[in-house]
Formats: structure tokens, sequence, C-alpha cells
């Protein structure tokens, strides 16, 4: 591996140095050799993962650190946070020379650990393993992982469950919330950890007439199209508290997630958001509020020539870009996921009124597209209640894409639906077997969800492409992990 050692040179005070507590009977769960690859690891490396993923090795380059943070929970203040079970434990180069964190979690406790043990459990390793994967094989940028093991240790949750390590990967564990915590308790460190925040990851906004104010633009953008492709996958996080998003734009610490399956916009995946303030449709915005506490924070970098009451207006407006670019990203995927002419004035209109007819039947959000793809008309008809809606749909529909070749429109539509996504009922089988020490189920899910878009009929299984029968119960996933 190839080291650059960059969080450690920030003031201490941001991160308490200490070693990792690995957990007792430490063993394999599952290898991702393709990003070990990817991350420059040695032979060496490879055969160690094990060590490496369960805290028995660590490298001399880097002494691994905990770093706090702050933030808003549930739109509530909630003070100091911080790795409370996590270890950044190197920062490497990967095979394009960038940065990559490679981070330690179920790690043991940590000066922020406040009420937790510093632990994670193999059911929450494994959904968030798979997950990282899944969302990274769909396009969107995520933190991945490298490995995961599990142990003979037993963790007290809800009930006694067997303790695990995973060594996440992400270009950046930098949060809106370390702004929030240095603001609060040492705005002196504020102006010096902004630019090394722009240095290392907008690099070029330093060239900019405003550096800050294009590296706040940058980060508003890419948290923007990050949304939008949750949106158009069918993502919910679950969890977008300010210390859970990046500045980077990359999906971060997704425990109570899920993928929606019926088409319901409303659905709270996370059972302990009890009012329903993390929702699928509510992303966008909860999105923009965290921006909006976000820059608040970068109100004392005001510049000596500036007005204090002007430099908030210009950071006000940084957050104008939020909608435009959602709404740009968000409607030409979705005109692409209907293979619909991107020019055509009623493309987006005829798209939302598919979306209307899934949620009004609650028909299954990512087969339906493929039904539509495959012009399988009458499947989606014979599910619908109102024919004549549907009918509706149809004609206008076909009419639109008339104005473009089909084959090219169909081509299109290929590259933007998946056939397959993270079930919880599929990841909840994984979490079963592997608790009982049988991983061919995370094995086949991982080789399954490395090409999502590809039909692979030798791997899939029925219960892979549709929900579960209405008269079994939702699988809920809470915030314990």
């Amino acid at each position: 591996m190839q080291f650059n050692a960059r969080y450690p040179s920030l003031n201490p005070k941001l991160f308490h140095h200490q070693a990792p507590k690995p957990l007792i009977g430490a063993k394999a769960g599952h290898f991702n050799a393709e990003l070990a690859n990817q991350l420059n690891w040695s032979d060496e490396d490879k055969v160690q993962w094990v060590e490496i993923c369960s805290g028995q090795k660590i490298f001399e380059e880097f002494e691994p650190l905990a770093m706090v943070y702050a933030g808003h929970q549930f739109g509530q203040w909630a003070g100091q946070l911080g790795d409370g079970r996590g270890l950044l434990i190197a920062q490497i180069l990967d095979k394009n020379q960038k940065t990559i964190d490679l981070h330690l979690k179920g790690a043991g406790l940590t000066p922020y650990s406040r009420m937790g043990d510093g632990r994670a459990v193999l059911r929450s390793v494994i959904r968030e393993y798979l997950a990282g994967h899944a969302l990274n094989a769909l396009g969107v940028p995520s933190s991945n992982a490298v490995g995961f093991t599990t142990s003979t240790q037993g963790v007290q949750r809800e009930k006694l469950e067997l303790g695990a390590m995973m060594l996440r990967t992400s270009d950046s564990h930098i949060r809106l919330g370390h702004f929030e915590w240095i603001n609060q308790y040492q705005p002196d460190l504020l102006k010096e950890f902004t630019q090394k925040c722009i240095e290392w990851h907008y690099s070029e906004c330093l060239d900019t007439e405003q550096p800050i104010l294009a590296f706040a633009t940058k980060v508003i953008q890419n948290t923007a199209i990050m949304i939008s492709h949750w949106q158009l996958i069918g993502f919910a996080h679950g969890v977008m508290n300010t210390d859970n998003l990046n500045i980077t734009g990359s999906t971060l610490d997704f425990g109570p997630y899920g993928f929606l399956e019926r088409f319901r916009p409303n659905w709270i995946n996370n059972h302990s958001d009890h009012q329903g303030r993390y929702t699928y449709q509510q992303q966008p915005s909860i999105g923009h509020w965290n921006l909006w506490m976000w820059l608040n924070n970068l109100v004392p970098l005001c510049p000596e020539n500036i007005e204090k009451e002007i430099w908030k207006e210009q950071l006000a407006q940084c957050l104008e870009h939020f909608e435009p670019t959602f709404l740009e990203h968000y409607q030409q995927g979705l005109k692409q996921k209907m293979g619909l002419p991107s020019f055509h004035k009623d493309s987006f209109d005829c798209a939302m009124a598919f979306l209307r007819i899934l949620q009004t039947e609650q028909l299954d959000y990512t087969q339906n597209f493929i039904r539509l793809q495959n012009k399988e008309y009458e499947l989606i008809k014979d599910d619908c209640l109102d024919h004549r809606q549907f009918e509706s749909f149809l004609a206008q529909y076909e009419n639109i894409r008339k104005h473009q070749d089909t084959d090219e429109l169909d081509q299109i539509m290929r590259a933007s639906n998946p056939h397959y996504i993270l079930r919880n009922h599929m990841a909840q089988k994984a979490i079963e077997l592997a608790e009982r020490n049988d991983f061919s189920e995370v094995e086949r899910l991982f080789k399954l969800l490395s090409h999502p878009f590809q039909k692979q009929p030798e791997l899939e299984k029925p219960e892979d492409l549709a929900p579960l029968p209405s008269d079994q119960p939702e699988i809920m996933v809470s915030c314990s992990s």
C-alpha cells in the first residue's frame, strides 16, 4: 500500500490516537478482492486481510485515530459526537492516485463513545458491507468495504449477538458535523481546517476569487447530485443526520437504510424515525436543511474586506445551487430510466405519471421499470386496478418515444435500470445464515449485486425480483447496530 497520511497533520484536538481492540475469536466473513486490487494491496496484505479487518494488524506508516465531530440528529442539536466505535487506520493512494480512507468499524471504545460499547454486530456489518457494494455497482458514489470479520465474542443489543468488524473505505470521512464541532468548541481551528478540506478535496477552488464560496457551492452541488442518485434507484438512507453526510457527496453511514420495493414515498424504513423525518420523499428537503445548518458554520470565515451581512448573503446564494442541481440530475435520470427523449417538453410529466401509477397501485419500483424496459406492458396493466389510468399513460408514453430512435432509447434504459437491488429480505436471509457460520448467501448476493444491470439467471432467486407477499410483515430496521 502507498500511504498518504493527511488527517494526522491537523490539530490534535480534532482526533484521538489509539489502537483498535480486536474481538475475541476473529475469523473470516467476506473479502472484496477487486477493491483490494484497486487499493494497491500487496499480496502480503491480501493474505493477512483477516488480521487487518479485525484490528489485529496496524501499520507503522499510520497511527490509528478516532475523529471528533458534532451534529444535528433528527433535527436537534446533539452536541459532541465522534467516532464511537470506528478508527481511521490508514489513508492510502489507490490505482488512480486518489487518497482513500481505511476506516475500521467496531474497533472498540473511544473517548467519543458516549453510551455505546464501541462494537458492531454481524447483522449491521453485513447490511453495510452489501449495501456499499451494491450502491457502488449501481453507480452511486458511496463508501465501500474491503472485507468484514466475525468472531466468537458476544455483543449485547436487544439480544446477545455476534460481534464483527468491517474495514470501510471512503474518499472522505470529514462530515458536515466536523464543522459544527469546530465552530462550537474550537473556533480557532476553523480557518485552517477549511483550508485543508479545500486543498484535499476541492483544489480547483483555490484559484477562484472566493475559494470558500466556491468550496461551499461544490459541496452543495455534490450533495444534491448524490441525493438525486438515491431517488432514482429508490434508496432511502434512513438517518440523514448532519454527522452522517460528508463533504464529498458520497454516501456514508447507512445503517437503517432501505431500497424501496412497493412505491411508497412516505415509507419509514428506520423504525427509530417516529416522525418520518428521513423517509424517501423527504431526502431532498432534509439534504437542503442539513446544508443550511452547515453553511452557518462558515460565517466566521468572512474575509476582512467584506461586510458580514454581505458574506451571509453570499453563503446563502451558494445554497441556491441545490435545487436546480438536484432537479437537473433527477429529471434527466428519470427520463433515462423511462426511455424518454430528454428534449421533449412532456417527457418528465409522462415519467411522473408512471410514478403516480406505481404509487397508487403499490407496485414494485425496480421490477416495473424493468417491465417497462422490456415492453411487458400487459404485465404492468394486469397488476393495476385502474386499467384506464395505465392505458392513458401508455398512449402518451409511446407517442413521446416516437420523437427519437427507440433503439437508442432502449439502450439508455438498459444502462439505467437495475434488475437487482438489495431488498431487506435478501439481506436478512444472508444475515440469518451467517449467524450460523454459513456465508454462502453473502457470497451469492455479493456476486449478484456486482452486476445489477445484467440479468443473471444462474445466480438469481425468485425472491430477488419482487417484494415479499403483502400478507407477510415488512422487515423493519433500527439504528441499533
